[in-house]
């Protein structure tokens, strides 16, 4: 079976989740000594690591909830096709983890979860070109920055709490006017008067062939990858696991659940919970644009983000909370193709191609990382929300170092399951 011992007792692991967060933890596990077999039914990438904006935001410390954010939330769902939508069938099974995330909203929280999230994000760029190599990390990754901009002139309220945060952690940030967004972005629109620069923050210029490119190293490495799906995890006597999938029964000393938004269905029959919900996300592929952007854009008062790529411009943004069967909406894939023209009123593109996934997300934006209570051997990995592509990484690698028995690079306890 695979991930059973070998005749030399190497030790065994296994991995369920072939997108960025499980790839990092397996190459990462793999390199600690371990013989370690990968469980997906989709070859990588799929899921969220497939269609998320591609930035890597090593300076990024400011959670998606923060004070004041539930007054604006009547005014978003009056809009079905704002930034945050809510299926009001979907309401009754979201509304326990939304009041978590309004509660993790409270300023004081806020700072805690900040520096938790500056611990895990400060050295996600070495995180990757330590699991890529130097070749492929030039290739792949680009530390240029990224600007957010406003519509308005006035700092918003919002804007103040997320300046304080950067300050705080001596994240360094560069105001910009008018005048320098029309320089950086010719023919950007007239009524986006203020921006920030943060020249810490970068991207990648293909999601996709990012990920595809860990798996080609993993497998070349030794590991090994299994197109099948995941079905329960059964401890069984003498400290070891089982996996129960579609195809067959694997077993392995240590398991490492990275399913991402999925990740809860297999935790429930060991009655581990964890308050994880799927943040539905959008987003628009614009081959052959007109706009060359020089750095990935976040436009924070209509919430979407433009991200230059290498087979064209990549919108995306918004949230929906509806669970993981619904249907897609598409037109809120639509709506962003109508942001990036009303940013950019002269842009043409070709066809554009339209997508939405799952972003796995707990209500305090930090990932799920270190051993399950109450069942050793089995280590969680999962809940990066919309941060998957900067905390992937060094969440793998703390993950991996709990499994094998290392001493962790950061302190491990803000990201326990046990926090909720």
């Amino acid at each position: 079976m695979a991930g059973e011992a070998g005749a030399t007792g190497t030790p065994t692991g296994i991995v369920i989740g072939g997108g960025v967060a499980g790839l990092s933890a397996a190459l990462n596990l793999l390199r600690m000594g371990h013989a370690v077999t990968l469980i997906d039914p989709l070859p990588s990438p799929g899921g969220a690591s497939f269609g998320n904006a591609g930035l890597i935001s090593a300076d990024t410390v400011v959670p998606i909830a923060l004070p004041g954010m539930l007054r604006q939330v009547p005014r978003w769902l009056n809009d079905p096709l704002g930034p945050l939508s809510i299926r009001p069938a979907y309401m009754p099974k979201a509304a326990p983890w939304l009041m978590k995330w309004v509660r993790a909203g409270r300023m004081d929280r806020v700072r805690e979860i900040a520096q938790a999230m500056r611990a895990l994000h400060v050295n996600a760029f070495q995180d990757w070109k330590d699991l890529l190599g130097e070749v492929a990390f030039r290739d792949l990754i680009r530390q240029g920055g990224q600007v957010q901009m406003w519509d308005s002139a006035t700092e918003t309220p919002t804007g103040k709490i997320e300046r304080s945060l950067r300050e705080a952690h001596g994240i360094r940030s560069e105001e910009l006017g008018a005048d320098d967004l029309r320089q950086m972005f010719p023919g950007i629109a007239r009524d986006v008067v203020r921006g920030v620069f943060i020249p810490g923050n970068g991207h990648t210029v293909s999601p996709p062939r990012l990920i595809r490119t860990l798996a080609d190293i993993f497998r070349a490495e030794g590991g090994t990858v299994l197109a099948e799906r995941a079905l329960k995890l059964i401890p069984e006597a003498g400290g070891r696991w089982m996996v129960f999938t579609n195809a067959g029964n694997h077993r392995a000393d240590k398991v490492i659940l990275a399913g991402g938004a999925w990740s809860g269905q297999l935790l429930e029959p060991l009655g581990v919970k964890v308050p994880l919900e799927t943040e539905r996300g959008y987003h628009v592929m614009l081959p052959s644009p007109s706009v060359a952007l020089r750095f990935p854009i976040l436009q924070k008062s209509r919430s979407f983000g433009m991200t230059p790529m290498e087979h064209g411009i990549r919108v995306a943004g918004t949230v929906e909370i509806a669970g993981l069967d619904a249907a897609p909406d598409e037109r809120r894939a639509k709506i962003l193709h109508e942001h990036a023209k009303r940013l950019f009123p002269d842009l043409q593109t070709g066809e554009p191609v339209l997508w939405m996934g799952h972003r796995p997300s707990t209500p305090d934006s930090l990932p799920v990382l270190g051993p399950a209570p109450g069942h050793p051997g089995l280590f969680l990995c999962f809940g990066h929300s919309h941060f998957g592509m900067t905390g992937g990484p060094p969440g793998g690698k703390l993950v991996a170092q709990l499994a094998a028995g290392r001493p962790p690079s950061i302190d491990p306890a803000p990201y326990s399951a046990t926090r909720f």
